[in-house]
Formats: C-alpha cells, sequence, structure tokens
C-alpha cells in the first residue's frame, strides 16, 4: 500500500509544479474563459481518476480493497468503490465551492489585485492539502478504533447543516478575526502590497498595483515602528493566512462528510485531493457570477443534513435497500445541487447582493481599508 501512496503523491507534485511552475509562472490576472478551460481539466482528471480506483479496486492492485470498509462493513470492489470515490468527490466539490465565497470577501477586503490572487490561492491549497492529511489520517485512525464516532460525526453534520440555514454568516469583519488580530499584534504588517512577496524588509517601495486611483491608503499598521531592514509581512500574508484559516474551518465541516461515504482512506484522500485541486480555476471561474446562486447554500446544507443523515441511519439504509445505498446517495446529492443552480437561475440575479460586491472587489477595485 504505500507505493500506491507514493506514487499518488509523486503524481500530485507534479501536477502542482506544471500548474505553478509551467503554466503560471508569471503572475497575472486570470480570466473567465481561462479558468473555465482549467476548470473543465480538473474537472476531468478528477473523474477520469474514478477509472483508476475502479480497475485498482477490482483487481487489487497494490492491495487496494484488501481491508473492511469501517463504515459499512463490506470489502469495497471496483464498483462500490468507484462509487463511493465518485459519491465523495462531488460532496467535496460541492463543499468547496462554498468556500469560494468567503475566498471572495476576503480578497475583496484586502483589495488584492487580481495579478497576484492566483498565487495566495496556491499556497493556500498547497497549505489546505497538507492540513487535510493530517486530518484524513486522525480521523480514520479514530473510526477505526471507535466505530461509533461516525455517529458523532452525522450528528456533527446535521447540526453545520442547521446552523447554514438558520444562521448568517456573510458579515464577517476580517479585522475582527481572532487570527489577523494576533498577527498584527505581535508582527508588523506593510500597509501596501510589495508584487507577489508574502514578507518584505521595512523600506521596500510598494508595487503599483496597490495603488488605487482616487482612493486612501491602507492604514498604517507598522511603517514608521519598524526599523529599516526589519522583516515585515505584507497585506498578500494577511490575505494568505485568513485563506488558511477559512480553509482549517471548512475541513471540519467537509472531513466528517467523506466519512459519511467511506472510511477507506485512500478514496477518502484522493477524492479530497481532487475537489481542492481545482478549487483555484473554480474561483476565477465563479467569482464574478457568485451573486447568481443565491440558493447554493440553501442546496450545500441540505447535502450535509442528507450525508449526516445518512451516516446515523447506514445500518437501516443497508438492510432496505442493499448494498448500492450509496448510489442512491450519489444520485440524491446531484439532485439537491442541481435543484440549488436551477432554482438560482430562475430567480434571476439580486439588485444589491453581498457576495456579488465581494466577487467584484476580489478584481482588485475594492476600497482598501
Amino acid at each position: 500500500m504505500t507505493g500506491i501512496w507514493l506514487a499518488f503523491l509523486g503524481f500530485i507534485l507534479i501536477l502542482l509544479f506544471l500548474d505553478l511552475g509551467v503554466f503560471h509562472r508569471k503572475a497575472r490576472a486570470v480570466n473567465v474563459r481561462e479558468a473555465l478551460v482549467w476548470s473543465a481539466v480538473w474537472i476531468a482528471l478528477g473523474l477520469s481518476f474514478g477509472v483508476f480506483v475502479y480497475y485498482g479496486y477490482e483487481n487489487r492492485w497494490f492491495g487496494l480493497g484488501g481491508s473492511v470498509d469501517a463504515v459499512d462493513g463490506a470489502m469495497n470492489d471496483g464498483r462500490t468503490a468507484a462509487i463511493k470515490y465518485l459519491t465523495g468527490y462531488v460532496v467535496e466539490k460541492s463543499l468547496s465551492v462554498d468556500n469560494i465565497f468567503v475566498i471572495a470577501m476576503i480578497f475583496g477586503f484586502f483589495a488584492v489585485p487580481a495579478v497576484y490572487q492566483h498565487r495566495v490561492l496556491f499556497w493556500g491549497i498547497l497549505g489546505a492539502l497538507a492540513m487535510r492529511g493530517a486530518m484524513i489520517a486522525i480521523g480514520a485512525k479514530l473510526i477505526a478504533e471507535f466505530h461509533w464516532v461516525l455517529y458523532v460525526f452525522g450528528a456533527f453534520l446535521i447540526a453545520t447543516a442547521a446552523k447554514m440555514l438558520l444562521l448568517k454568516t456573510d458579515e464577517t469583519d476580517p479585522n475582527r478575526n481572532v487570527v489577523v488580530r494576533l498577527v498584527r499584534r505581535f508582527l508588523p504588517v506593510t500597509s501596501r502590497f510589495h508584487g507577489e512577496h508574502f514578507v518584505v524588509r521595512a523600506g521596500t517601495p510598494a508595487s503599483r498595483e496597490s495603488e488605487v486611483p482616487g482612493k486612501p491608503a491602507l492604514p498604517d499598521d507598522a511603517v514608521g515602528r519598524a526599523r529599516p531592514g526589519t522583516l515585515m509581512l505584507t497585506p498578500l500574508a494577511l490575505a494568505l493566512i485568513l485563506v488558511e484559516t477559512t480553509d482549517l474551518i471548512f475541513a471540519v465541516d467537509s472531513i466528517p462528510a467523506i466519512f459519511a461515504i467511506t472510511a477507506d482512506p485512500f478514496l477518502v484522500f484522493t477524492s479530497n485531493i481532487f475537489a481542492i485541486l481545482g478549487l483555484r480555476s473554480l474561483y476565477f471561474a465563479l467569482a464574478e457570477m457568485i451573486s447568481m446562486f443565491r440558493y447554493l447554500k440553501v442546496s450545500l446544507a441540505l447535502v450535509l443534513a442528507l450525508v449526516g443523515g445518512k451516516m446515523l441511519l447506514a445500518p437501516w439504509l443497508k438492510e432496505i435497500l442493499g448494498g448500492t445505498y450509496s448510489l442512491y446517495l450519489l444520485g440524491l446529492v446531484l439532485l439537491v445541487l442541481a435543484g440549488g443552480v436551477a432554482a438560482s437561475l430562475f430567480a434571476g440575479r439580486p439588485s444589491t447582493d453581498r457576495h456579488g460586491a465581494g466577487a467584484a472587489n476580489a478584481g482588485g477595485t475594492a476600497t482598501p481599508r
């Protein structure tokens, strides 16, 4: 099993190297057309990996499928493994879309120039891969040792769904974020962007992209207090820290969701990784259209409730629907998501929308604060 893990991680590193080191080597703004093409490429890769999953588990390549899946107590053959992988991929992909709303708000608040947003998202996703890998390893160990943890995860997902439906989280002010406040208190922060750098030395000239004609400068957080040559964080670093913090919070919701589908570590990890890899391009593809999907959060909440209910009722569902109940779950998830998108498009674009403003600001035209 070690061989397949090393091979998969090597494959992902190659993809990331090609993405940043070849295709996006120079900092530049990503237009919607290019983002849609890259989104299609990442989605195609994620879905195509399902073919490998099918044959790998069917033929027991590298020992895949050689242990009992703690979720349903059965061995995964090619068909069940592929269904679980695709279900997990769709669920994780849909939940990652909710992250786009918050990222748009972060970029809008810090007025991150469009030319540098790709860099923030790239390093943010690298951090997300590491964090989720650790959380998946811990979750798999807990489920293997204590099966009742599955029911705790199920109840947590239903509670999270209720919170998404009942509580408004759109008005969050990044300045009040405890992480940002701690960073500002203990580390010097520049008042302007310095190109694509996260860390600079005091006295370094600001980049032209940080100039917003007719707008006041960012608040002077540390300039004047730092000695020349002192290492200082830039606003781009603050945006990256918030993106990482946001993904950690979202992972707390999404990791239990995938464990409702399967406890096979390889299926859990690979479906998560492929769902996250396309998040950057998906952001640029959807950032300008966020305000159109007013019912997306409702559909995502229903998906969480559906997955949480499946986790709590798994023994009875398996008895009633048989071993293919994961296929029914996949169908219901797709139906709920399609319903949310259709309802949003049918309702039309709202005249004023917080997320829409955030998305517009994400292009670098926001008033710096």
